[in-house]
């Protein structure tokens, strides 16, 4: 009896564990899937097959939606991963929200904001001269070179 209350409360132990692997399994294949959908897309543009190419841009979109739902389950799953600690902007700092195409002041990008370790957070690699960068509660990528903001998560940090 004693060895099967060890070996529930191991298998308990154990199985958030094997939940949250299985959700970044998950997480990596519909990567793979977005880019082979992608790469049939370009393909049948090459070919001038317009058709096809319409039907490989629908699943396109479908699998980029069931990325995104991964991507967010994972991210309810495990709300302490995104729970960072107080955001202190530059000095005048008040947060709105940006968009695509925004030019920032260098003050906003620096080494105090990057995120550290993109890949925790299952970001996408930044890329030469791109980071990730923390502003508030969301998270941009910004091209360093000239501030312009490349993409925006909205609410990625929970408060």
């Amino acid at each position: 009896m004693r060895k099967y209350l060890i070996a529930a409360l191991a298998a308990a132990s154990l199985a958030p564990v094997a939940a949250s692997a299985q959700s970044a399994g998950e997480i990596r294949r519909g990567q793979e899937e977005v880019r082979r959908d992608r790469q049939e897309v370009r393909q049948d543009m090459r070919r001038g097959d317009y058709r096809e190419a319409r039907e490989d841009r629908q699943e396109l979109r479908e699998d980029r939606r069931e990325l995104r739902e991964d991507w967010r389950a994972y991210r309810n799953s495990n709300r302490s991963a995104f729970r960072a600690g107080a955001y202190y902007g530059p000095r005048g700092y008040q947060y709105r929200t940006l968009t695509v195409g925004f030019q920032l002041s260098p003050t906003y990008y620096s080494q105090r904001y990057w995120v550290a370790n993109p890949a925790r957070y299952r970001l996408p690699a930044a890329g030469y001269n791109r980071r990730w960068v923390r502003y508030g509660n969301d998270v941009l990528l910004i091209n360093v070179r000239n501030g312009r903001v490349i993409t925006v998560y909205r609410d990625f940090f929970w408060r």
